[in-house]
């Protein structure tokens, strides 16, 4: 399950501790198709304690929109996602079905196996968070967490190693942060960063996607508020 990384043998799930919810405003950073651009971005976490909902999007003068959602129950295991959208031109879905164990695609894309505690491309870093916030010691710099991780059209297993604490310069101002970073598996695999800050209840203030065609989206926190 996630959090047992790399001790043998481990069953147990990880502790979780939700943030609380939040409206997050970055800075964007990035470069498409070879066109640098800057941009705007907004995350927005919200729960009910049973139920969650977040919904990412950036909005990029010229060249549109993309929006990423991800709805769900809460559990012990932390979010467990029923259905992820990623929508730009026109939106692509994925449906999660943990009774049967698999996840389908709106793309008709072949239904994939998953198992308790998989997560969407958005759920995951908010994952992530509260894991960290419930248990910070558990996860030392070197530690690798292992997250069944769903696209909009297939599902990979995704591993994340834990960094170093450093001290960011953001828009926000300087924020302590624990950077944690997966790296390519195959050729075609994309790079994704993510930094949690510890006072603002792990929540991400740095997010950073990189292609594998050098295409790359950097997001910075700029402020955080009530959703």
């Amino acid at each position: 399950p996630p959090g047992a990384g790399d001790a043998p043998g481990s069953t147990q799930p990880a502790p979780v501790r939700l943030p609380a919810p939040a409206r997050l405003e970055f800075d964007v950073d990035g470069q498409a198709k070879g066109f640098h651009y800057s941009a705007r971005a907004e995350l927005v976490w919200q729960h009910d304690g049973q139920q969650y909902q977040a919904r990412q999007e950036i909005s990029v003068l010229f060249l549109g929109s993309r929006a990423q959602t991800s709805v769900g129950d809460l559990t012990p295991l932390g979010l467990q996602p029923r259905r992820f959208g990623d929508r730009s031109r026109s939106e692509k879905a994925a449906h999660f079905d943990f009774a049967q164990g698999q996840v389908t695609f709106s793309a008709n894309n072949p239904a994939a196996r998953i198992a308790p505690g998989a997560q969407d491309r958005l759920s995951v870093f908010l994952q992530l968070s509260a894991m960290l916030a419930a248990a910070p010691q558990a996860y030392p710099a070197g530690t690798r967490i292992q997250v069944p991780t769903v696209s909009s059209r297939a599902a990979d297993l995704w591993t994340f190693t834990i960094g170093d604490t450093e001290t960011l310069d953001l828009p926000l101002g300087p924020v302590r942060a624990v950077a944690l970073e997966r790296l390519p598996v195959r050729d075609y695999d994309q790079k994704a960063q993510v930094w949690l800050a510890p006072e603002l209840d792990y929540l991400p203030v740095r997010i950073r996607i990189t292609q594998t065609n050098g295409d790359f989206a950097e997001l910075n926190l700029r402020a955080r508020q009530a959703p």
